[in-house]
């Protein structure tokens, strides 16, 4: 059961708001606040007016169902409300409670993705390739934008390392459950015998930090400058343009050479330490909260398996959700990854719900 109070408070705050932008005197910032805090209780306000209505309802139903002088029709009329009126109900209070649920200020912001070639050698690098063309397939048909800052190609077309900025609206809502290591299981092009060889790739997704959500000093920084190498150790220019950021109360390094630009190389190093130094101090924030409590969809360690590609057999199994499904290639092409994600956003709501409870 939600407080009452809880839910007459949403309704009270509903009608307030929608009292103050009727007003003239509002200002734009204050109209630009309260329109969208406005706009996300009338997600609920239905839910939440019923739910108030609730007992007064059943309590009239109820007396129809248990008054000597109805007669058996209106009984069996009142019966038949008050079924669906339960039914509508628990569906109310279980929107209501998601409603209620704590707030993750990151989830409305855009995502740094970096993938890494794990264990596996050559095969493990293609797989990043692979993850990483499924993310940019992804992005494509939500319409989301796109953007390298930095990659480390190895043989035959894959990858040692990317980085790359997601940009869109709720981006890392939708990709934070992809952070962890992702193991594929499949027969390698130079594998003669036909063995199924397994290798892995890590993926970490992180919300990426304005300067308002954390505040770097520059003392707090080391910025050490060298000559970029290109593949093999050749020098791609002859300027020390690439650059090392050293955070120095953390100890996060980043380094960046694929501009010829230091002061781009600069810049694009700054993004991602500033994006990592904010997922720490969330990481702690976090921790304290939940103190020993594990979620099951998992902490978003990228040492946590959490996804198996299976080619030979054509599946993809969330091992978080237990969720297999038979559509590897789909999946890949970034047709089916929305089923995946309901079913995680799903099942991370119902922990929540319990712990709520």
């Amino acid at each position: 059961m939600i407080p009452i109070d809880k839910v007459r408070d949403l309704i009270s705050k509903h009608s307030s708001l929608e009292k103050d932008l009727a007003s003239k005197d509002i200002d734009k910032k204050k109209f630009a606040e309260k329109s969208k805090e406005y706009s996300s209780l009338n997600e609920i306000i239905e839910e939440a007016n019923e739910y108030s209505k609730f007992e007064n309802t059943k309590k009239d139903l109820e007396k129809i169902i248990n008054d000597n002088k109805s007669d058996d029709e209106m009984k069996e009329l009142a019966n038949s409300e008050l079924e669906v009126l339960l039914k509508k109900n628990s569906i109310n209070e279980k929107k209501i409670k998601l409603y209620l649920l704590p707030k993750d200020d990151a989830d409305t912001k855009n995502a740094i993705i970096e993938i890494r070639a794990g264990t596996g050698g050559l095969e493990a690098s293609l797989f990043a390739s692979d993850l990483f063309k499924m993310y940019e397939k992804i992005s494509h048909k939500k319409k989301w934008d796109i953007e390298v800052i930095s990659i480390s190609k190895s043989d035959a077309g894959g990858l040692k390392e990317v980085i790359a900025a997601i940009k869109g609206k709720n981006i890392y809502s939708s990709l934070k459950y992809e952070s962890g290591v992702h193991r594929v299981q499949r027969v390698p092009d130079t594998e003669t015998q036909g063995r199924v060889h397994t290798s892995a790739a890590t993926v970490a997704v992180l919300p990426e930090a304005e300067e308002v959500d954390v505040k770097i000093e520059d003392k707090d920084l080391r910025i050490d400058v060298f000559r970029s190498s290109g593949p093999g150790g050749q020098s791609v220019n002859t300027t020390d343009s690439a650059v090392r950021i050293t955070h120095i109360p953390t100890g996060i390094v980043v380094s960046q050479q694929d501009e010829k630009s230091q002061i781009r190389n600069k810049e694009k190093g700054l993004k991602i330490l500033r994006s990592r130094v904010y997922e720490l101090e969330r990481q702690k924030r976090d921790d304290e909260r939940s103190k020993d409590r594990k979620s099951k969809i998992g902490t978003g360690d990228r040492s946590e398996r959490i996804r198996t590609y299976n080619f030979p057999q054509g599946r993809v199994t969330d091992h978080r959700i237990n969720l297999t499904l038979h559509k590897l290639e789909e999946f890949m092409q970034g047709e089916i990854f929305d089923e995946m994600i309901e079913s995680l956003i799903l099942q991370a709501q119902e922990e929540e719900l319990k712990n709520l409870n």
